[in-house]
C-alpha cells in the first residue's frame, strides 16, 4: 500500500520501507543506549556511536523527511551538515585524546 505522493516530491512513500527504517531506528537506538548504559568507552566505542548516529541521521534525512527523490542540493544540503557535525565531533573528540 503506498500512501500519495504530495506535490513537489519525486517519490511516493511505501509503507513497507518506512516501516522496515522504523525498525533500523529502534534497533539502532537500542544499540547505543546499551553502549552507554555499558559504560564501553575509547575510540572503538565512540567510532560506533558516531558511525549509529550517522546512519540514523541519513535515513531520518531520507525516508521520513522525504528527500530521497528530490534534487541533489537538498539531500545535499542536510546530509553534508551532518557529516560536518559528524566529523567535528570526531576532531573534538581525537584533540581529547591523551
Amino acid at each position: 500500500m503506498k500512501m500519495p505522493a504530495h506535490k513537489g516530491t519525486a517519490m511516493p512513500m511505501n509503507i513497507r520501507q518506512l516501516n522496515f527504517v522504523l525498525v533500523v531506528l529502534l534497533l539502532a537506538t537500542v544499540a547505543t543506549f546499551e553502549i552507554g548504559e555499558r559504560g564501553v568507552a575509547g575510540p572503538l566505542a565512540m567510532g560506533a556511536l558516531l558511525a549509529i548516529s550517522f546512519v540514523k541521521g541519513r535515513l531520518v534525512v531520507l525516508d521520513f523527511m522525504g528527500l530521497r527523490g528530490v534534487k541533489f542540493f537538498w539531500r545535499g544540503l542536510l546530509l553534508g551538515w551532518l557529516l560536518l557535525v559528524s566529523t567535528l565531533i570526531a576532531i573534538a573528540y581525537w584533540i581529547s585524546l591523551p
